[in-house]
């Protein structure tokens, strides 16, 4: 039996550039999601965020996991449980 690691295939980033601003964990983004895809994108659109995460999968994207600021749950996004940990691409957040 092998177990299931979820973080075998992600490789953390320490910052990523966005315009001309450099982006690290902790840093305050507001969020603007594209593809408006489900409920959650439209919900999401325009909150304040802080970047808990910063992640490249195994294809080389990257991928920004925010706590969103006013989630009354998100000490629970801290523990990354899931519903309070978001991700984004690099292009759906604009630095604050």
């Amino acid at each position: 039996m092998t177990n299931w690691d979820p973080e075998a295939d992600v490789r953390r980033l320490e910052c990523i550039h966005v315009g001309s601003a450099e982006l690290r964990a902790g840093d305050r983004v507001r969020l603007r999601p594209r593809r408006r895809a489900d409920i959650m994108d439209m919900a999401l659109d325009g909150k304040v965020a802080t970047i808990e995460a910063i992640e490249q999968d195994f294809e080389g994207r990257a991928y920004v996991a925010v706590i969103v600021d006013d989630d009354p749950g998100k000490d629970l996004g801290s523990l990354r449980q899931p519903g309070h940990r978001f991700f984004f691409f690099v292009e759906e957040i604009e630095p604050l």
